[in-house]
């Protein structure tokens, strides 16, 4: 029972003294792991775990694409830009370089 509570009291100390973990997507993973280790028969910490990792791996896949998809975004807007390319029609009975 002390042996317990001593693990128990080192745990809560060393989450206090641990700042906040920016692991996107490792608690939706490890829900989702845990309750399907748990059915699975009786793993729910073995569930957890590897749910918490397969939910960052596709968190920082889903952040990749996004900053490629940005990256992508940003570069068709400096071409447009540098092509002189406002986007506005222009009329060719109304054009000013004759």
């Amino acid at each position: 029972m002390k042996a317990q509570l001593a693990l128990i009291s080192v745990c809560a100390a060393l989450v206090a003294v641990a700042g906040p973990a920016e692991a996107k997507g490792c608690a939706k993973g490890a829900v989702v792991g845990g309750v399907g280790g748990h059915v699975a028969g009786h793993h729910g910490l073995l569930g957890a775990a590897a749910g918490c990792a397969v939910g960052r791996h596709h968190a920082k896949k889903m952040e990749r694409r996004e900053r490629e998809q940005q990256a992508a975004q940003d570069d068709a807007a400096n071409a447009t830009r540098s092509s002189g390319n406002t986007g506005a029609y222009t009329s060719p009975t109304h054009r000013t370089d004759r």
